[in-house]
């Protein structure tokens, strides 16, 4: 059914025609309603519908929309889940250019969801004020731009999700919240599977006051019972805030694979940090943190199978360059890792502690099969350990530079 204008665009809500086409650019002025099986297409790609007052694009299941561009108040969803049905089938979200959030939350009934993305643009948003907030490790995460969330508790329940040229914000211009966001109920119940997630630009910003102890946001975060079996990160991914984590894991991710760099802007901040269980990870281009306490890998729970990073870089005082508290296998890093800074204050778990800037910090409880080190290990803060040996063990360690401490009072080595 074609449709240019809103009366029109109600008569074909109601219709019984599947397929609706969308001719021109028009305004909305309220939420509407795909009902089960309802295709929304745009004619052309400049073909914009922007809502005035609340959400957008309510979702029955058994739905597509593709080719608009669709525009809310940043604040609002402008896709969503607005559906009772326990099998909402396919979801197919393409070629879309969105202002708002796109928020795929299932709950109550739903308890079948096939998602498909494929070239999804979200220009702005903020995710700040959604409710459904995880919650472990002594800290809260707000949802995201693009957010899929299981919110059914039933062990039975599952989202799976192929997600294909998700971009995100833009330079200096950064979504508000976390950027993906991706989450089950918990880590047994309500349950999303992530056949593969590939990235362009993600830029977020958690907006978080400094010194705020326990909310976290992430740029791409993989929550609890999430499963994703292949994550490639072929844009920048870059964070703004205090508290904001680049790369986030609390499930489980198989294979991730970053082909440009991962940057942190604020205090507290981490290039990666692992909580889950992490099989394989590429990062093909540097990870580099700026602020107080911005660290660069953080190994706190879960393990990490087998990781091979180019190079880390933090500058900031308490910004550790990698440390690990749980056993780990093979890491290696292909060139260096350097910190510029000394003893400062940062978010552990919750809880604002004081750290040193060491470069590799192993504690107790850390088993590390083999680390590599291709270049330096190096720092340039005072009072500082560059390879510090903290009750943890590392069973086989190559370097082919050296390991420098060029601060006052600084060790190069604790072993």
């Amino acid at each position: 059914m074609k449709v240019k204008n809103y009366v029109e665009l109600q008569r074909a809500l109601n219709s019984k025609e599947d397929l609706i086409e969308i001719y021109n650019s028009f305004t909305i002025p309220n939420s509407i309603t795909l009902k089960k099986g309802k295709k929304l297409v745009g004619k052309n790609k400049d073909v914009l519908i922007s809502f005035m007052n609340g959400e957008g694009i309510g979702l029955e299941g058994d739905n597509e929309i593709k080719n608009l561009a669709i525009q809310t108040s940043h604040k609002e969803r402008a896709i969503f889940i607005n559906s009772e049905l326990e099998d909402l089938k396919d979801i197919s979200l393409k070629d879309l250019t969105v202002t708002g959030v796109v928020q795929i939350l299932t709950r109550g009934n739903n308890k079948f969801l096939n998602l498909n993305v494929e070239n999804l643009d979200i220009v702005a948003a903020d995710a700040r004020g959604f409710v459904e907030r995880p919650m472990k490790y002594g800290v809260i995460v707000y949802q995201g731009a693009f957010t899929i969330y299981n919110f059914n508790p039933s062990k039975d329940s599952e989202i799976t999700a192929n997600i294909k040229g998700l971009k995100i914000g833009r330079e200096l211009s950064p979504v508000f919240g976390s950027g993906v966001f991706i989450s089950g109920f918990n880590d047994e119940g309500g349950k999303v599977t992530v056949k593969e997630l590939e990235t362009k630009e993600i830029y977020s910003n958690g907006m978080i006051p400094t010194g705020q102890p326990n909310l976290i946001t992430g740029a791409i975060f993989i929550v609890y019972g999430a499963h994703a079996n292949k994550i490639v990160s072929n844009g920048v991914v870059k964070t703004y805030g205090n508290n904001d984590m680049v790369l986030d894991v609390w499930g489980v991710v198989d294979d991730w694979t970053t082909n440009e760099k991962v940057i942190s802007y604020g205090s507290s901040g981490i290039g990666f940090v692992n909580f889950g269980t992490v099989k394989k990870f590429l990062a093909n281009k540097a990870i580099e943190t700026y602020g107080k306490g911005a660290r660069g890998f953080n190994q706190y729970d879960g393990t990490i199978n087998n990781a091979t990073f180019y190079s880390i870089k933090t500058v900031g005082d308490g910004s550790i360059g990698m440390q690990f508290s749980k056993p780990v296998g093979e890491i290696t890093i292909t060139k260096s890792v350097e910190t510029f800074g000394g003893e400062g204050e940062t978010l552990v778990k919750g809880v604002i502690k004081t750290l040193k800037a060491d470069g590799i910090s192993v504690l107790e409880g850390a088993i590390i099969e083999k680390l590599f080190v291709g270049e330096n290990i190096e720092t340039r803060g005072d009072g500082v350990i560059s390879f510090n040996i903290d009750g943890g063990e590392v069973k086989e360690f190559e370097i082919k530079g050296e390991i420098i401490a060029k601060g006052k009072g600084s060790k190069e080595r604790n072993i």
